[in-house]
């Protein structure tokens, strides 16, 4: 993806994420994550713990890991918490390029979604 495609649809993808929550501001890469993992868990409730936060985080980054095999689902724990197992290492150097690697994943993820 050119760097003008990338920055295009990660400003469409933001854009949807704020107005479908009636938000003011548009969310950065850290609130995508966190709404990719309530998506895959699959249920909403009124709030979540920090941890519980954190964790949401962490699904939504081995979800959008996932596409390329870094991560694979492993199943739903009892609680129905999904869990990913390591496949193999991520080797993208840099905070800079993590970010661009999980916004262009994010993109993919948003497209599919999109398409049901």
């Amino acid at each position: 993806m050119e760097e003008w495609e990338l920055e295009y649809e990660w400003l469409r993808i933001r854009h949807l994420v704020k107005d479908a929550f009636g938000r003011d501001e548009l969310p950065g890469l850290n609130a995508v994550l966190f709404l990719i993992g309530i998506q895959e868990l699959g249920r909403w409730p009124d709030s979540f713990t920090k941890e519980e936060k954190q964790d949401l985080m962490h699904i939504g980054v081995c979800r959008l890991l996932s596409y390329d095999g870094f991560y694979e689902f492993a199943g739903r724990d009892a609680d129905g918490w999904p869990h990913y197992k390591m496949a193999r290492p991520v080797k993208v150097k840099g905070m800079e390029g993590q970010e661009k690697l999980l916004m262009e994943k994010a993109i993919q993820y948003f497209r599919e979604m999109e398409e049901e």
